[in-house]
């Protein structure tokens, strides 16, 4: 509060805060109609905001250090002030009178590591606004608000996952959640295990990554299927006549769904980690969306003998991985992962959870 007033002159009206997301299972099948399976993280973003006399919206992010000016007949310059401003647009698209705002971001999210920073601060924003306003948004609907902004306004063609994680999952238990219909369903993590996720030292950005061009070939390969998504294909072996990469992309399309469904009703951590390995093999091998050095830190993660499992995950391109292990030893299993990792002369560090970092 005291942060606010110091940069604004007021206190905030209202502060709501989002969580960051990791994704368990179900990579690159959100915006193929597929299943995935996200869990909340501890670290969150806020948002606060209070009505403005100014002419221009005022935004301050405490981790940039910066503030921006705008008014919502154009578009910031800077990055980062491009999602808020398309929540703007997008809940006054929806019905929302959008008052001028001064609005101050803290985060400690970890951005550019596939944890959904951005979808934190789209859902925290839409959240305080939804406080601010009175207007009844539900979680979904912030969810859908959420996605259109970061289409529209910041250049990354994503599907729902993100948003309707940061939106309606927990910490405790994984979303199981139909990218399709928004069916959804909450999923306890296998007994006696827990989620680790280390950051590679590769930093990535989607809009400028390979992330669209995946999406877009993904849609080419379901135009030549004659089906609506990949969702759709029945036989992987019908896209074997196509033109590479298209087969590949399909394989882990439909392959990483059965795993997400595998998953969902599996009570065994084992099995859980083999389905993880498996899918970064899909990802490396036929999504080619893994680096080098994620490859390095994932393999060090599946050799130790308290890891069930391990995969990239945010999209790949760089960024984290995440496994899951055994109850308890989170700390030992990360010294001794990061350890090997940094003796290859790489440089990672643990994102999840933060709490002996």
């Amino acid at each position: 509060m005291s942060s606010f007033e110091a940069i604004f002159g007021n206190p905030p009206e209202v502060e709501e805060r989002a969580p960051g997301r990791v994704n368990l299972l179900g990579e690159h099948t959100d915006y193929n109609d597929g299943y995935v399976l996200p869990i909340a993280i501890e670290q969150q973003t806020s948002v606060s905001m209070r009505r403005s006399s100014r002419t221009r919206y005022a935004l301050y992010s405490e981790t940039l250090d910066d503030i921006v000016y705008f008014t919502l007949g154009k578009s910031p310059e800077e990055h980062f002030a491009t999602y808020v401003y398309g929540c703007l647009i997008e809940a006054q698209a929806a019905g929302v009178e959008v008052p001028v705002l001064d609005i101050y971001i803290q985060s400690n999210v970890p951005m550019g590591a596939g944890l959904s920073s951005s979808a934190a601060l789209e859902v925290a924003a839409l959240r305080a606004l939804r406080t601010l306003t009175g207007f009844p948004l539900d979680d979904v609907r912030i969810a859908q608000l959420a996605q259109c902004a970061e289409i529209q306004y910041a250049g990354v063609r994503c599907g729902i996952m993100d948003q309707m994680a940061s939106s309606l999952a927990g910490t405790k238990e994984a979303l199981l959640l139909d990218t399709r219909t928004l069916e959804r369903r909450l999923v306890p993590l296998p007994p006696a295990s827990a989620v680790l996720v280390l950051d590679s030292g590769v930093a990535r950005t989607l809009a400028t990554s390979g992330y669209n061009q995946r999406r877009a070939e993904c849609e080419e390969a379901a135009r030549q299927l004659g089906v609506s998504t990949l969702r759709d294909v029945q036989e992987v072996s019908l896209a074997d006549a196509l033109p590479e990469p298209l087969p590949r992309r399909v394989r882990h399309i439909v392959s990483e769904n059965a795993r997400v469904l595998r998953a969902a009703e599996c009570d065994n951590a084992e099995e859980f980690g083999m389905l993880m390995n498996a899918s970064h093999l899909s990802l490396r091998d036929d999504y080619e969306v893994s680096v080098p050095q994620l490859d390095q830190l994932v393999a060090l993660l599946q050799g130790h003998p308290d890891v069930y499992g391990a995969r990239l995950t945010g999209a790949g391109f760089g960024g984290a991985c995440v496994a899951l292990c055994k109850l308890g030893l989170l700390q030992q299993i990360s010294e001794a992962v990061l350890r090997d990792y940094s003796s290859m002369g790489l440089k990672g560090r643990v994102l999840v959870p933060p709490s002996f970092v």
